[in-house]
C-alpha cells in the first residue's frame, strides 16, 4: 500500500477529532493543540511522562495481563486510554461457566453480557483512578472508518482516563475455527466482520469492517490519542507441541496482529511523537511461576473483583448487571493475578561501548531501530537517530541486543515482522545491522531468517536474538525457537555469511537466552525453563559450546541477565512470588565444561518484576512500585527508586573510569539515565570497596533543546 493510500483517511481523522471534541474539551487528546515533546516535561529529575494506550481483545485482558503496569500508569496522572477491539460477548450469559450454576432456561443475550462487562471495566478503572467504583463517566459515539462507530468513555473526575470500545464480534471460542472472528478476518475467510453492540451503548447502528477498514480504524484511534507507549498482547504466542493448538486465545493473538498493522500505519502519520510498543503474555502465564509479590498480587486481585461484581450489590442500576459474573467464580484467573510478563523487549544488552569513551543505546521506536550516542564522558547524549528503515509492510519488534567486534564496531540485533498483504506471508525473522567502521553509521539490515519451518504465520514464536563475538570477529547469534529449544547461527569467517542454524538442545525454554564471556575468553550461555536454568559453556576459548548442563538453580521468573566478572560470569534473576533479585557467580573448572555456581545471594530490599541489568557494582531494575531503580551492594536503602515508570528492560554499563551507568526507556519514549561513581578502594584487609550512592537522579539523557531537533525516521 502506498503512503498516499495510508494517509488517505486524514479527512476522516479530522472528522473523528471534531466529533470527539464534542465529548468534552478537557478530555485528553481532544480539542488540544499538540505541544513539542521538549515542552511537555522537565528534563530533571525524571518523572513519569507520556501518553499510554493499551489495545486488548476483550474486556478484562488489561486487568488480567497488563496490571500492575496499568494501575501504576493511572496513579501517576499520565494520559491513559484502553481500546477494546471486541465486545467480549462470549456465550451471552452473565453467569458462571459451571453447568450447575447456569440457568438453562435463560436465553443468550450477547448485547446484555457485553454491557455487563463494560460496567465492570468502568468500575475497575474508576476505582484505580479515584478509589470509587461509582465515579461518573461521559459516554459518546464517534464515527470511525467505513461507516462504523466506536464508543468513547471519559472518566469525569479524571478526564485523562479514557476507554474506547470498538465492539467487533469476538470469536466466542478460544481456538475454534470460527470465520466470523478477528482470526477469520485476518486470514481472509470472511470479507468483513460485523459488530456486536452492547445494550446501553451510545453506538446504535450496527456496522462491519473489512480487514483494511479494521486496521485503519485502529490506526485512526492511535493518531487521535498520539501515544508514546502502546501496550498490546502477543501476536505470536506459538503452538503447543506436538498437537499444534494455539497457546493463547485466538482473539488475543490476531487482535495483536491487527494492532501491529495499525501501528505501522500510525508510524506514517505526520507530526506524531515517537512511540514504543510493549507486548504482554496472556494465557501462557498459567503454566509459569508467579512474578508478583503478595502485595502487588492482592492489589491486582482487588480490581479484578470489582470488575467481576463479586459483591453482587446493584450499585449500577443496569438490568444487564454491574460486572462479569463469569470472572466472579475465579477472579484470580489461572493464577493470572500473580503474574505479569512481557513477550518482547527484555534484553538488557541494548547499551554498549563503541570507540574509547563513546556509548551507544538502542530501542525500537516507531517500528524502526533508534539509537542514541554519548561521544565522551563529559558530553551530552545525542539522538535519537534511526538506522536505515526496513521495507514497507515490515516493522522492527520491541527490544534490541548488541555485540561489539574486536575492532570496535557494533552490531545491533532485533526481530522484524513482515505484515504482508496476505495472512500466509506473515512471519518474523532475526535481523542485524553493522557499523561500516568504528563510530560510523550503520549499514542496511541483514536477515538471519528463522530456525522455524512450515507454517511461519502460526509458528513465528521465535524469541529475540542475542549474540556473541569471538576474538577473530566471528559473530554467533542465539535464539529460542518456537519449539522452545536453543538454536544458533555462526559466521563462517569474520565478515562472511552465516552458516546454517544449529540445534543446541534444551527443552521448555522461557524468555531469551543470555550470554557473557569471562576473563579467560570462555563463553557462557544461560536459558531459563519453567523449573530451573540450563547452561551451555566453552571449556576453552573458541571451543564449541557444550551443554545443556543443569545448574541446580530453582525456578526463576524466566528473565535472566549475565555479565562477565573476572574468571566467571555473574548471573542475575528474580525469585518467583517475591520478585527479589538474586545473583550467583558461575565459573568453569579447568578441564571441564560444566559450570560451578556459587550459593545464590539476594540483593536485598523489596522485590519487583521484569529484567534486571547488572554490570560491575551496579544493578538496575523495576522496583516493587514499578519505577526504575538501582541498587548498590552494601548500601542502605537497598534500592534507590525514582518517580519514573518505563517500558522494556533497563541496561547498565561500566565506563572506562569505573562509573556505573543505568538507562531505561521511559513511557515518554525518551532515553533516561542515572550514574553511580566507581567504588572507592579500601586498604586490605577490610570489608571491601566503599560503594557510593547514585551521583545523579534519573534524568532525560538528551537535553530538551537537543531533543526537539532529533532526527526523524527516513
Amino acid at each position: 500500500m502506498s503512503l498516499a493510500s495510508r494517509t488517505r483517511p486524514a479527512a476522516l481523522l479530522a472528522a473523528l477529532t471534531v466529533a470527539a471534541a464534542g465529548i468534552t474539551t478537557w478530555a485528553h487528546g481532544y480539542g488540544t493543540t499538540p505541544q513539542p515533546a521538549a515542552a511537555q516535561a522537565p528534563s530533571r529529575p525524571s518523572v513519569t511522562q507520556g501518553t499510554v494506550l493499551q489495545v486488548v481483545a476483550h474486556p478484562d485482558d488489561d486487568l488480567f495481563f497488563m496490571n500492575p503496569d496499568l494501575s501504576r500508569s493511572i496513579s501517576t496522572g499520565v494520559k491513559v486510554t484502553t481500546v477494546y477491539l471486541t465486545a467480549g460477548e462470549s456465550d451471552g450469559r452473565n453467569e458462571a461457566h459451571s453447568p450447575h450454576l447456569q440457568d438453562p432456561t435463560r436465553p443468550a443475550d450477547h448485547a446484555s453480557y457485553a454491557e455487563a462487562r463494560q460496567n465492570g471495566i468502568r468500575a475497575a478503572y474508576a476505582e484505580m483512578a479515584t478509589g470509587r467504583r461509582t465515579s461518573a463517566w461521559q459516554r459518546t459515539s464517534i464515527p470511525t472508518t467505513g461507516g462504523g462507530s466506536a464508543e468513547v468513555d471519559v472518566l469525569l473526575a479524571r478526564p485523562e482516563v479514557n476507554l474506547v470500545w470498538m465492539q467487533m464480534r469476538e470469536a466466542r471460542s478460544i481456538s475454534g475455527d470460527n470465520p466470523d472472528s478477528l482470526r477469520g478476518l485476518w486470514d481472509g475467510k470472511v470479507p468483513a466482520l460485523g459488530s456486536q453492540l452492547a445494550s446501553g451503548s451510545p453506538v446504535r447502528t450496527p456496522f462491519t469492517y473489512t480487514r483494511d477498514q479494521a486496521v485503519q480504524a485502529i490506526a485512526n484511534v492511535l493518531a487521535l490519542y498520539r501515544p508514546t507507549t502502546i501496550r498490546t498482547q502477543d501476536p505470536t504466542p506459538g503452538r503447543a507441541q506436538p498437537a499444534g493448538a494455539f497457546l493463547d486465545h485466538q482473539d488475543h493473538m490476531y487482535g495483536a496482529r491487527f494492532v501491529q498493522a495499525a501501528t505501522e500505519r500510525y508510524a506514517a502519520t505526520a507530526g506524531r511523537p515517537h512511540f514504543s510498543v510493549q507486548n504482554y503474555v496472556s494465557y501462557p502465564n498459567s503454566s509459569l511461576p508467579p512474578t508478583l509479590d503478595a502485595k502487588a498480587a492482592e492489589e491486582k486481585l482487588g480490581y479484578l473483583k470489582t470488575y467481576a461484581w463479586s459483591d453482587h450489590q446493584d450499585w449500577c442500576g443496569s438490568p444487564a448487571g454491574c460486572g462479569d459474573r463469569k470472572t466472579a467464580t475465579r477472579p484470580t484467573g489461572a493464577g493470572w493475578n500473580q503474574t505479569i510478563r512481557y513477550s518482547r523487549g527484555e534484553s538488557t544488552t541494548w547499551m554498549t561501548q563503541g570507540p574509547p569513551g563513546r556509548l551507544y543505546a538502542f530501542a525500537a521506536l516507531d517500528g524502526q531501530m533508534a539509537y542514541w550516542t554519548r561521544p565522551g564522558p563529559t558530553a551530552d547524549w545525542q539522538g535519537p537517530r534511526f538506522l536505515p528503515a526496513t521495507a514497507p509492510g515490515t516493522t522492527i519488534d520491541a527490544g534490541a541486543s548488541t555485540t561489539r567486534l574486536p575492532d570496535g564496531r557494533i552490531a545491533v540485533l532485533a526481530t522484524r515482522t513482515t505484515l504482508a498483504a496476505t495472512a500466509q506471508d506473515y512471519r518474523r525473522e532475526a535481523v542485524y545491522a553493522l557499523q561500516s567502521a568504528p563510530g560510523a553509521d550503520f549499514g542496511p539490515w541483514h536477515s538471519l531468517g528463522t530456525p522455524d519451518t512450515g507454517d511461519l504465520s502460526a509458528a513465528s514464536a521465535t524469541g529475540a536474538p542475542t549474540a556473541a563475538t569471538d576474538a577473530t570477529g566471528r559473530i554467533t547469534v542465539y535464539v529460542r525457537d518456537s519449539r522452545r529449544t536453543l538454536r544458533a547461527r555462526t559466521q563462517t569467517a569474520p565478515g562472511a555469511d552465516f552458516g546454517p542454524w544449529q540445534t543446541l538442545g534444551g527443552t521448555a525454554l522461557q524468555g531469551d537466552p543470555v550470554t557473557a564471556t569471562d576473563s579467560a575468553g570462555r563463553r557462557h550461555l544461560y536459558a531459563a525453563t519453567d523449573r530451573t536454568v540450563l547452561a551451555w559453556t566453552q571449556p576453552t576459548p573458541g571451543a564449541p559450546l557444550a551443554g545443556p548442563f543443569p545448574t541446580g538453580l530453582p525456578a526463576t521468573t524466566g528473565v535472566l541477565s549475565a555479565t562477565g566478572q573476572d574468571d566467571g560470569v555473574r548471573l542475575s534473576y528474580r525469585t518467583p512470588g517475591t520478585g527479589t533479585v538474586t545473583t550467583t557467580r558461575a565459573t568453569i573448572t579447568p578441564g571441564t565444561a560444566a559450570p560451578l555456581l556459587s550459593p545464590p545471594a539476594t540483593a536485598g530490599g523489596e522485590g519487583g518484576y521484569g529484567a534486571v541489568a547488572t554490570t560491575g557494582h551496579l544493578l538496575a531494575g523495576r522496583a516493587a512500585t514499578g519505577t526504575a531503580a538501582v541498587t548498590l551492594p552494601g548500601q542502605n536503602p537497598a534500592w534507590y527508586e525514582s518517580q519514573m515508570l518505563y517500558t522494556g528492560a533497563p541496561a547498565t554499563i561500566t565506563a572506562p573510569d569505573g562509573t556505573g551507568l543505568a538507562a531505561a526507556l521511559g513511557l515518554d519514549a525518551d532515553l533516561h539515565t542515572t550514574t553511580a561513581p566507581a567504588p572507592t578502594p579500601t586498604p586490605t584487609p577490610g570489608p571491601g570497596p566503599a560503594v557510593p550512592a547514585p551521583s545523579a537522579p534519573w534524568h532525560r539523557a538528551v537535553p530538551p533543546t537537543a531533543l526537539a531537533q532529533a532526527a526523524r525516521p527516513h
